[in-house]
């Protein structure tokens, strides 16, 4: 039995809704086929855009969504995907497959896009191979609400208005695909190119610099004394590898032992290392906390499917994608007060997806129903909860068994989501509440018999959330018992 007490007025901050950040790059099959098609495709769609993928996304309240990249971005030039469909250049994606892009989904594309899921637009500009000038000139054209050369383009493309441009990143993984930079070259080209990145009327950007990979931390040191002051966002990425090892093989997506399994939940927890680690040098630079942490690439990353290009990072979605995501959001809200942002990648067909699509078929994996469990910790208040994690042990190592968040929204619903992360123990769970007593409850879990369980085309909905049986006594003890392997999610309304 796992005893747990939350007093409800125990508030230790907000939880920003951003935390629930998705990424679209043009990789594989994310933009085309997984969210544009086309408006002449026989796939129903508006504008371009599949209706279906559309449907599904907007039922995830996305608050933020990343494009075009990724090592996309530092290739990207802007002005090939604006104007006339049929005249924009071509191009080839040397980053992932060596296909060729038409450019048919662009800025314009994007920013509508970004409307129809009522989403705000996270635009990464290109410092590995762009210039100033042209960074200059993509804020202006899609925020200046005025007479300019670039305005006046955007109005003969057809948006009179300008857009609100959110967040910008200036580049991308510089250190590596993005120019293999040093850090105090990237800290000057970041000094200098963000300069550019101008507020044009009512438009305020939310600068973000590019940030350390996994624990150089020497990276985040440099960046933060010599441009922090010029910065609103620091990234930082890290991926769940199941071997561990990106030189070899990452690990099968669905054939992995217990072993593999445990490997898998052992390398996610080192996200809270590199979060403490990280922000203590943040904090050092910047102790009133004004500059985020924006995790923006995160989520786990396995071997491609076999007979897929290797190239388009196609992989399926297990039970276990589902528990790697709930224990990185709840990583995320216990460190709130400098997360600012996350951003899982990626939204459809690539990597730790929420949407798998093939031809006019669409599924919905297990992480896609973990951001819908979880999304009522959007901008709520995060409750201390108090617990000792049992240890989930294999051979001579040993990890935390459960990860936990609790949060109070606007309209005082107190939300608790918990994940089990062994593989055979189920776990029963004795939760004081103090302070609020409730009208109603309702509890969802995620589970499984086999910890591979997917869902395909061909069975899409072999995994998929569940009641979950949970009670309340009048001595305010909330009690329940989660099966080996879940998620969960409980409201007290």
């Amino acid at each position: 039995m796992i005893n747990m007490n939350m007093n409800i007025q125990d508030i230790t901050g907000k939880i920003s809704r951003h935390i629930h950040g998705q990424f679209a790059e043009h990789l594989g099959r994310c933009i085309y086929e997984g969210i544009w098609v086309g408006k002449d495709s026989p796939i129903p769609n508006i504008e371009g855009m599949r209706i279906d993928v559309i449907e599904a996304l907007r039922k995830l309240h996305i608050p933020v969504l990343r494009w075009p990249g990724g090592c996309f971005a530092d290739e990207y030039h802007w002005k090939d995907g604006v104007g006339p469909v049929d005249q924009r250049a071509r191009m080839v994606n040397n980053n992932w497959g060596g296909v060729e892009e038409n450019n048919h989904f662009g800025t314009h594309e994007f920013l509508r896009l970004c409307e129809l899921l009522e989403t705000e637009p996270y635009i990464s500009g290109n410092v590995g191979s762009g210039t100033v000038h042209e960074m200059q000139q993509w804020v202006e054209y899609m925020t200046l609400d005025g007479q300019s050369p670039m305005a006046d383009w955007r109005k003969q493309n057809g948006q009179d208005e300008p857009w609100t441009l959110t967040y910008f990143g200036v580049g991308n993984e510089n250190w590596g695909c993005g120019g293999n930079m040093r850090p105090e070259y990237y800290a000057d080209l970041y000094r200098h190119y963000s300069t550019y990145v101008r507020n044009y009327g009512d438009n305020q950007i939310y600068k973000i610099a590019c940030g350390a990979n996994s624990d150089d931390y020497h990276w985040t040191e440099v960046l933060m004394r010599e441009a922090g002051h010029l910065m609103n966002g620091l990234s930082l990425h890290y991926y769940t590898l199941p071997s561990g090892d990106w030189t070899s093989s990452k690990g099968s997506s669905t054939h992995f032992t217990e072993e593999e399994w445990f490997t898998t939940f052992k390398n996610t927890l080192y996200m809270e290392e590199l979060i403490i680690k990280h922000s203590k040098i943040m904090d050092k630079y910047d102790p009133e906390k004004k500059v985020g942490m924006i995790i923006d690439e995160w989520g786990i990353w396995t071997d491609v499917e076999p007979g897929t290009n290797p190239g388009f990072l196609y992989q399926q979605n297990t039970l276990r994608d589902a528990i790697v995501a709930g224990v990185n959001l709840n990583l995320f809200y216990k460190y709130a007060d400098r997360i600012k942002m996350a951003n899982i990648a990626q939204m459809v067909n690539v990597l730790q997806a929420m949407i798998l699509t093939e031809g006019d078929q669409l599924i919905l994996t297990p992480t896609y129903h973990v951001f819908n469990m979880y999304q009522v910790h959007q901008d709520s208040e995060r409750i201390d909860l108090q617990y000792t994690s049992p240890k989930y042990t294999m051979g001579a190592q040993s990890i935390d068994k459960i990860s936990a968040a609790a949060s109070k929204d606007h309209l005082n619903r107190v939300h608790l989501t918990i994940c089990n992360l062994s593989h055979n123990e189920s776990e029963s769970f004795s939760c004081q509440i103090e302070g609020f007593t409730p009208a109603d409850i309702q509890g969802k879990v995620l589970t499984a018999s086999a910890l591979n369980t997917h869902n395909t085309f061909e069975q899409p909905e072999q995994i998929v959330p569940v009641g979950l049986d949970v009670s309340f006594a009048k001595d305010g003890t909330l009690t329940f018992e989660l099966p080996a392997a879940s998620v969960a999610a409980i409201t007290l309304i």
